[in-house]
């Protein structure tokens, strides 16, 4: 099997942040969105990987290279502009040829990976297996209608939705798929939909296999989203302390501490993870917070956040939480002080504070 990983799209739900960066390279649990991706496929035993990209590609070949580095081929198929998730399949066409293929949405996290989902492909053979999650919004995604084992209908982003069944980031096509989007038209959003080729190949008698994944997914465009992957995450994580912590310094749970990165004087309370070079002075780091590489975090509080690399935060009186701060933002106190901050700051930005 081969692998497909959307990369464009703009990242709108997630600006400022993705004005300068591409909303798949945002770090959760400081490894970029897409790197998860990537190693799912391969976990699955899938090496041959194309990644659709758009305006933001030069980033993100520059961050995934040929792929050697997951012990993968990657080929990138250029997309000129969002034009939904068919014609992404459409475009890739020539890349995928007669084999069977995952599509997997490159800002989606799955906890328990795709293995046992592409056994069970690789086994039955269907024409299609999408993977279904029950969510409290169905009207914000691709909703399927079941009638016991077998898929009768798909729509995307119902008003009314007839389920609660939410189509999860993560589809496997055999080459059929390809004749059904030639058969389908433009929505009115002028895209090519997923839903309607996969319906496509229903309406045609073709089997489609509904598969409810367990364990938790994450669609991580918008900030809420980016923040609950990142503890279920960091969660998962084991105690490793290789930077360096003063005597003064307490270290509780799980945590881990890169090489390089410092602790003085300061609180971190897992789980939690201080990237390399990064330096915590005076400071608590609380539950469920990233802090990445060289960022510095001094006499200040944070928890239930993520820090970009490069970021500096110092002297705030109050507590920082549920945030996202990018890459080299600086957030310092100056005179009189508010009760409390919440941020979510794009790259390069500078903060004063008066107290």
């Amino acid at each position: 099997m081969k692998g497909l990983i959307l990369s464009g799209g703009k990242g709108t739900r997630l600006r400022p942040i993705t004005y300068t960066r591409a909303k798949q390279l945002v770090p959760v649990a400081n490894k970029p969105v897409l790197f998860y991706g990537l190693e799912a496929l391969v976990a699955a035993g899938i090496r041959d990987i194309g990644i659709v990209v758009g305006d933001t590609q030069a980033e993100i070949r520059e961050a995934v290279g040929d792929g050697s580095r997951w012990n993968a081929r990657v080929t990138y198929i250029e997309q000129d502009a969002p034009r939904g998730l068919a014609h992404a399949v459409l475009i890739s066409e020539s890349f995928i040829g007669a084999d069977p293929f995952v599509m997997y949405l490159g800002d989606n996290l799955l906890n328990r990976g795709i293995g046992p989902f592409v056994e069970e492909f690789e086994r039955e053979r269907p024409a299609a297996q999408i993977l279904l999650a029950h969510v409290p919004d169905p009207e914000m995604f691709g909703v399927a209608e079941l009638n016991g084992e077998r898929v009768i209908r798909l729509v995307e982003k119902p008003k009314e939705p007839k389920s609660n069944l939410a189509l999860v980031g993560v589809y496997m096509f055999g080459s059929a798929i390809f004749d059904a989007v030639k058969a389908i038209k433009p929505s009115f959003r002028q895209e090519l939909e997923i839903t309607d080729a996969i319906q496509q190949l229903i309406d045609r008698g073709l089997s489609v296999r509904p598969h409810i994944v367990e364990g938790w997914w994450k669609d991580t465009g918008k900030l809420e989203d980016m923040l609950e992957a990142n503890r279920l995450i960091l969660d998962t994580m084991e105690r490793r302390i290789d930077g360096a912590v003063d005597a003064e310094s307490r270290i509780e749970g799980k945590v881990v501490i890169e090489a390089g990165a410092t602790i003085e004087r300061s609180v971190v309370r897992g789980p939690a993870i201080i990237g390399a070079g990064a330096r915590v002075t005076a400071a608590y780091v609380g539950p469920f917070t990233a802090i990445g590489d060289r960022a510095e975090i001094r006499e200040t509080e944070i928890e239930h956040s993520i820090v970009l690399e490069g970021a500096i935060i110092s002297g705030l009186a109050a507590r920082i939480e549920d945030s996202l701060i990018g890459r080299n933002v600086r957030i310092y106190r100056l005179p009189v002080r508010p009760s409390a901050y919440r941020f979510m700051l794009g790259d390069n930005s500078e903060v004063g504070i008066r107290w």
